[in-house]
């Protein structure tokens, strides 16, 4: 029972994250596809980085992928390799290639066998007693996100790509040069501060083969 509640409580945290940016303009795909040229040397023409390093968009909801942009234009988010890239791009811009990559198709994943135990265990039980949530609550047992609150897809995500946000906002939770933009209720800040090297790995390996 004790356990429930603690999962609960952060489940219930993660639905009242600040994820939510301000109002997302209706976006236009065509429009996007026309503004994405420069996204394609990382990310790929279809959104499908090929280099584990930059995540993969094709497929990721679009209200979450405008609020990384809208925080990664305005500093709230900090990527080196993006700086610049959206500088002099109107929130009308971020919403069209928000909406561009949210409708192609998303590649597959694979997960580590030797990883597989551990990392199912933590993605689908979370550790209540160092308050990690399960990432069913936010990321749907399929790991296919909840795009309309604006969680992410993680299936099929690289995991190389998982496990480095999983590190920033580990770090984060105690220095702001970490990631932080996950808003006040600082929901992966407090998961990812409880995971030990070994299970972001391995739950990083395992959501990416949910695809």
């Amino acid at each position: 029972m004790k356990r429930a509640a603690i999962l609960f409580s952060l489940a219930l945290g993660c639905a009242q994250s600040a994820y939510s940016a301000e109002v997302m303009p209706a976006g236009d795909p065509v429009a996007g596809e026309a503004q994405t040229a420069a996204c394609a040397a990382c990310h790929g023409a279809d959104g499908n980085s090929a280099v584990p390093t930059f995540p993969k968009l094709a497929g990721q909801g679009s209200k979450y992928l405008y609020k990384q942009l809208v925080d990664i234009r305005d500093g709230a988010r900090q990527v080196p390799t993006m700086a610049g890239q959206l500088d002099g791009k109107s929130n009308q811009d971020l919403a069209d290639i928000a909406v561009f990559f949210a409708g192609q198709s998303r590649t597959g994943g694979q997960t580590d066998p030797e990883l597989l135990a551990l990392g199912e265990a933590v993605y689908r039980g979370g550790i209540p007693e160092r308050k990690v949530a399960a990432c069913t609550a936010c990321h749907s047992p399929t790991g296919a996100g909840n795009a309309p609150a604006g969680f992410p897809a993680l299936a099929g995500q690289h995991a190389e790509y998982i496990a480095a946000q999983l590190v920033a906002y580990r770090k984060g939770y105690e220095d702001e040069t970490g990631r932080i933009n996950d808003g006040d209720t600082r929901i992966m800040r407090i998961t990812a501060f409880g995971l030990s090297d070994k299970e972001i790995e391995a739950v990083a390996s395992y959501a990416s083969g949910l695809y």
